[in-house]
């Protein structure tokens, strides 16, 4: 998309600032510089210009007492700011040409920058499109997280199998942060209750002995498309309250002397610890509390500091929770209402629960937090007593309801008692919250139907529907320029602010000279990305043949195992049947697994040796191919998405809550191969089922299934010889000759448990399969289809998506 470029002045304005950033922050002369210092200097002088935008936004929003959202999320999937910070300045083109006439290329500036690994996966990835949202909006929404030191990992493959490497994304200061050290707060953490009576004679326990922890702001602005509104997501260092003990140190132990410091600070080093072991566990209990307690500490000190009544909180303040990590919010605010600005339960409890709303991402209950009371009674004692209590009042009120039924009592217990007994997140949130959403219209169902229905029975107006969405800006407007440029040309630029407009491309579906140029632009997009899986993972990919990807977190229920069953079945009906498939093939896989996952690893490890055996065998003739893309983050996701031709969305119906990499796909011209899961239904009655590939059981045929308990995975092996081929050839050596039996655990998983239900769906993948590859050979129907997925996928932007947070949740007004 053109953008109007900078006055003579602001020209002259950009120079100048460079040259200011070149002397007085890198200290060096233009002769002297590398492109990474051309990054920082140009990055500093984009960042100037945020702040400046930043700063006004927020006068802007303060002179009119604007009500504002704060989004408290653990992730925040950013990816790289330079070029998104650019286009949505406006100054894009300006900063090339000025870049150019000192010999530097802008784009090798953009692979100068890491990617900011503050998050992982989708919920990270929405957290950030919601962001960009808001902000283009002209929305007062801000964020809080944590400001990782090291993100999850840094993938790299060795002989097939996942290696985990720190990923030290600031291993310099990153030049977009805006430290805020005098805004620091003290978050008590530890400690025990002491139980005082007060001088009325009314009990007022008295958290002591604390140990306290220093939660260090920074601000990283977010800029809106247009440059009007800057937000910012504030992110929180940890640090100890003391740099060391004196004494200790004196004594001569150096090392026990800075050792708090050392464990203080551990909080925001990574993200996500392993919670296989008990410290992991407790580190990553300590990391949601103090980035909650940080992001409390800040919402509250700001309302007050403007002169607020604190009963008028509500009408001022919304408080989004993003899945159950900051579930310990409502705790928190019920800890400062009461303790530190001694309002009644009833008042706090009132003001709480119409502050705080909670987004809902899961159904899978491993992924529904509980924690331990122990180690809540060990890290933050008042707030598990506070929790107690909440629980003992929701439980007396829920009883007036369900007199005779104390089982259904102790299924919307908070307090799930058993072995060790634990504390719901979910049910905290719920109880604590105003409004519960899902984030697809089958996912909102069944949290209605089947994760929640007595509390959805209890507040039925609580619940809602808000379909998730992404930002154009970033996977269509900056990830596939041509596409866009494309869509400039034919209807106008209005669709980067108004994503319903692509509509008017669906006139042009039949059109011979447009469907030349839109299939011009995908063979491009291809050609790109075969040259990146050449360069790092060594496979040589033909643009003229189909790209099948699927590329997101590594996981059972995503079932890159079922795509896995799928190209093996291709490879032996081709090598060993003598059948080829109607047009060649490319399979890309990205995706990280959670470290502790051993399956998801074994499953990283099958697709490399599949991709060993099947491109070093000439019997394939160039024909299959298959590449695992390492180290899957949001800068190679731009250079996937635009180039794919099918985009595999194949979760076991039911398990996936929306999916947001399904509505990128298909954004860019993708057509989706998927179940009827998460918002795969959305998009198949946006775009039409005759546009997509639809296969496999149902949500409800699932449960029905489970419910008779009536699967029987075995029955499929024995009854589908495709099915018994792939399974025993996986069980033999054949994909690992140098590892003799290491994928023999497939066989043995799926034949006796298979609890995503692969085999139940493995003939109907193949069938969708044979359908993908007999239409690709019709050039016309295909590029046909890829343009009215583009045409009609206008309900999924991520601006459509926060409106309806903001007029129906957090009651926002645009400013």
């Amino acid at each position: 998309m053109a953008v109007p470029p900078l006055s003579e002045n602001n020209r002259k304005l950009f120079n100048t600032l460079i040259d200011h950033h070149i002397r007085f922050s890198l200290a060096k002369r233009r002769v002297q510089l590398t492109k990474h210092d051309w990054y920082r200097a140009t990055a500093l002088v984009v960042r100037d210009m945020l702040i400046e935008k930043m700063l006004a936004t927020r006068a802007r929003f303060e002179r009119i007492n604007a009500k504002k959202l704060y989004y408290l999320s653990l992730e925040f999937l950013i990816g790289r700011s330079l070029e998104n910070n650019l286009f949505n300045l406006g100054i894009i083109d300006t900063c090339r040409d000025f870049l150019a006439e000192n010999g530097i290329d802008l784009q090798i500036l953009f692979d100068e920058e890491p990617d900011a690994a503050l998050g992982n996966g989708g919920l990270g990835r929405l957290a950030a499109c919601f962001l960009d949202s808001l902000a283009t909006l002209d929305l007062p929404g801000y964020a809080y997280g944590i400001n990782y030191e090291y993100g999850l990992f840094r993938q790299e493959i060795r002989n097939g199998y996942q290696v985990e490497r720190p990923d030290a994304w600031q291993r310099e200061i990153s030049p977009w942060l805006v430290a805020r050290p005098e805004e620091s707060c003290r978050i008590p953490v530890y400690g025990r209750i002491e139980h005082r009576i007060d001088r009325k004679g009314e009990y007022n326990p008295s958290w002591v002995d604390q140990r306290i922890l220093v939660g260090i702001p920074y601000d990283l602005p977010i800029a809106g498309f247009g440059g009007r509104t800057v937000n910012f997501v504030r992110l929180y260092s940890a640090s100890a309250s003391d740099e060391f003990d004196m004494q200790i140190f004196n004594a001569g132990d150096y090392v026990k002397a800075v050792e708090q410091k050392m464990l203080s600070e551990t909080i925001s080093k990574v993200l996500y610890p392993s919670d296989a072991v008990a410290a992991g566990r407790e580190l990553r209990l300590l990391q949601e509390y103090f980035f909650v307690a940080c992001a409390v500490h800040d919402i509250v000190q700001g309302f007050i500091a403007r002169g607020e009544d604190l009963y008028d909180f509500p009408s001022k303040v919304a408080i989004q929770l993003n899945d159950t990590h900051p579930a310990l919010t409502i705790a928190e605010l019920m800890r400062v209402f009461i303790d530190d600005y001694d309002l009644s339960w009833a008042t706090a409890w009132d003001i709480t629960r119409a502050t705080v709303a909670y987004t809902n991402h899961t159904l899978m209950p491993e992924a529904l937090e509980r924690w331990p009371v122990g180690l809540l009674e060990r890290v933050v004692p008042r707030h598990l007593q506070l929790i107690y209590e909440i629980n003992r009042r929701f439980l007396a009120d829920a009883a007036t309801v369900w007199r005779d039924d104390p089982e259904r009592l102790k299924r919307v217990s908070i307090i799930q008692d058993g072995y060790e007994t634990q504390v719901r997140m979910a049910h905290l949130a719920i109880v604590g919250s105003h409004s519960v959403n899902g984030v697809s219209k089958l996912h909102s169902e069944l949290v209605q139907t089947r994760l929640v229905p007595e509390f959805y029975q209890l507040w039925p107006e609580r619940f809602s529907n808000k379909t998730n969405g992404v930002t154009q800006r970033r996977w269509l407007l900056m990830a596939n320029p041509g596409l866009a440029s494309l869509l400039d040309a034919t209807i106008g630029t209005g669709w980067a602010t108004d994503l319903a407009q692509v509509s008017g491309l669906e006139k042009f579906a039949d059109d011979r000279e447009f469907q030349r140029r839109f299939a011009a632009i995908k063979r491009a997009n291809k050609e790109r990305l075969a040259r990146i899986v050449n360069r790092i993972a060594t496979v040589d990919f033909d643009p003229a043949a189909m790209f099948d990807i699927q590329a997101k977190r590594i996981h059972e229920y995503k079932r890159q195992l079922l795509m896995a069953l799928g190209i093996v079945h291709q490879y032996l009906r081709l090598v060993d049947d003598g059948i080829e498939p109607p047009v060649p093939h490319m399979y890309i896989l990205g995706g990280k697994a959670a470290p502790g996952y051993w399956a998801a690893k074994m499953l990283i490890k099958l697709i490399n040796n599949l991709g060993e055996v099947i491109n070093n065998d000439p019997k394939t003739r160039e024909l299959i191919k298959v590449a695992f893309l390492p180290d899957y983050r949001v800068s190679l996701a731009e250079k996937i998405i635009p180039a794919a031709d099918v985009s595999e969305q194949i979760s076991t119906a039911g398990r996936e809550a929306s999916g947001t990499g399904n509505m990128k796909f298909a954004m860019n011209g993708a057509l989706t191969l998927g179940t009827l899961d998460g918002a795969n239904i959305e998009i198949r009655d946006a775009v039409g089922a005759e546009n997509m590939f639809i296969f496999g059981l149902t949500a409800s045929e699932i449960e029905e299934l489970t419910q008779k308990g009536a699967y029987r995975p075995r029955d499929y092996y024995e009854t589908d010889p495709r099915l018994k081929r792939v399974l025993d050839e996986l069980a033999s050596d054949r994909f690992c000759p140098g590892e003799p039996g290491l994928f023999r655990w497939i066989r043995d998983v799926l034949l006796n448990r298979d609890d995503y239900f692969l085999m139940a769906d493995f003939g109907s993948y193949v069938g969708a399969q044979a359908d993908i590859s007999n239409e690709y050979q019709h050039p016309e129907v295909w590029v046909r289809k890829a343009i009215l997925n583009v045409a009609r996928i206008g309900m999924f932007s991520s601006d459509r998506a926060v409106t309806e947070y903001a007029r129906e949740i957090w009651h926002l007004s645009q400013f």
